[in-house]
């Protein structure tokens, strides 16, 4: 039974904080025997929920395959953070794509908060969701001229940022601890876990099928068909997305090498009642300019959350407590030694250029990759992106190219790399 005080459920099995604190489960049962459907979608996170969402208010008929439970990769595990779904400042995206491309790019990934908080309120979607913005928040001078150059380029592109002083983000963050800070009004906070379940839920109400714990183990295509083999039994399908981000496995060759996996981790403490009131009175979350990215946040029962990437280390994660409660006391002394919950860590599926991908696999096969640590909005868009695709939409009417798979032929080499690199992060600023 859910503590009423603390909103807290069962740590036994649990993801994240968020699978703990998230409402229940959509009913969704494990696949019973072989079955035949229009498309079937491999994953059951924001991408795979949202791609069924859109397709059977369609009238597909379409079906989710999740090995596991909703929302049991990055999407249950995620910051919460409902921003725009662009890693790179919008100058930067013109040079990747191009004039016409970035404009169609840039025009979606914007407004994705907003898509993001209509499904929410269509659907009523319990997932503690405020909309007073995020703050992107200078950790150096250098930071804050970034954060300068960016806001005048959304504001160019007519999207209503503000550049907040030091001072500004002192009263909205309560910390002296940064430069100054980019207040999106238009983005927003959640509880990840709840979206992806009311997500799913949305899906399955709509009309389309979810098994759960049904774990996709051979992909063929046989004809103009394509047969999934799982655990459960075997999905004949017309057309087939696969909606893992960087959960997949190999289940498609080479798709792992288009990305690099990197972990971000995350500690949450004990509710901490009225002596927290000041950190984040407009209950927005933030996250730094820093190269090793810094975030924190409040839920909606008091809890402090910060994290950083890389994995958790040590015993029952003392090593990263201990980092956390150098973090807490830097920013907010006030608090003294604090007690922690919880702590955990996802993957996220980082691009070479930081830029999401649509890839067609094989006639009638696709997926979207690469979200870059924007999972919600991102993955929601790029569900509906899919959705379009495979109802008919032509590829010059969706947010980004189709192209052909792409492999980081290096990427195998960069994961390492980053996980010694934030270990050492996070030894230097446990000092």
């Amino acid at each position: 039974m859910m503590n009423e005080t603390l909103g807290l459920k069962s740590e036994k099995d649990a993801v994240s904080l968020w699978d703990m604190t998230a409402p229940t489960e959509p009913q969704a049962a494990p696949l019973q025997d072989s079955v035949v459907t229009d498309v079937a979608i491999i994953g059951g996170g924001y991408t795979g929920s949202s791609t069924a969402l859109h397709l059977a208010e369609a009238g597909i008929d379409c079906l989710v395959l999740e090995a596991e439970k909703i929302g049991y990769g990055g999407s249950g595990r995620n910051c919460g953070m409902v921003n725009p779904g662009i890693w790179l400042p919008p100058q930067d995206v013109r040079t990747v794509l191009g004039e016409q491309e970035a404009d169609r790019f840039l025009g979606v990934m914007g407004d994705a908060p907003n898509v993001v908080f209509s499904l929410i309120d269509r659907f009523n979607i319990d997932c503690e969701a405020t909309r007073n913005g995020t703050i992107h928040a200078a950790h150096s001078s250098a930071g804050f001229k970034e954060l300068s150059d960016r806001a005048d380029e959304w504001k160019r592109l007519g999207r209503n940022v503000r550049l907040l002083s030091a001072e500004e983000a002192q009263e909205k963050i309560g910390t002296q601890r940064f430069y100054g800070g980019l207040l999106d009004p238009q983005a927003g906070t959640i509880n990840p876990m709840g979206y992806a379940r009311g997500l799913a839920q949305a899906a399955l109400s709509a009309g389309a099928k979810i098994h759960t714990e049904t774990r996709a183990l051979k992909l063929s295509q046989i004809g103009d068909k394509w047969q999934i083999e799982t655990n459960r039994g075997v999905v004949t399908a017309n057309r087939v997305v696969i909606g893992g981000n960087a959960y997949n496995d190999d289940l498609w060759p080479g798709l792992k090498r288009a990305y690099t996996p990197i972990h971000f981790y995350q500690v949450a403490t004990k509710p901490l009642g009225s002596i927290a009131d000041k950190i984040l009175p407009e209950a927005q979350s933030v996250w730094d300019t820093g190269m090793v990215m810094f975030s924190v946040r409040k839920d909606q029962f008091g809890r402090l959350i910060v994290g950083s990437m890389g994995k958790l280390a040590g015993k029952d994660a003392s090593q990263t407590k201990y980092w956390a409660q150098k973090q807490i006391g830097k920013m907010f002394p006030f608090l003294g030694k604090v007690e922690f919950e919880t702590a955990w860590h996802g993957k996220i599926a980082l691009t070479p250029d930081h830029l999401p991908r649509i890839h067609s696999l094989a006639p009638g096969l696709f997926t979207a990759v690469g979200f870059n640590g924007r999972g919600i909005t991102t993955g929601t868009v790029c569900g509906q992106a899919l959705a379009q695709l495979l109802t008919g939409a032509s590829e010059s009417e969706i947010m980004l190219p189709v192209t052909g798979l792409r492999k980081d032929n290096i990427a195998f080499l960069r994961e390492p790399v980053y996980e010694g690199c934030f270990k050492a992060w996070r030894y230097y600023k446990s000092i």
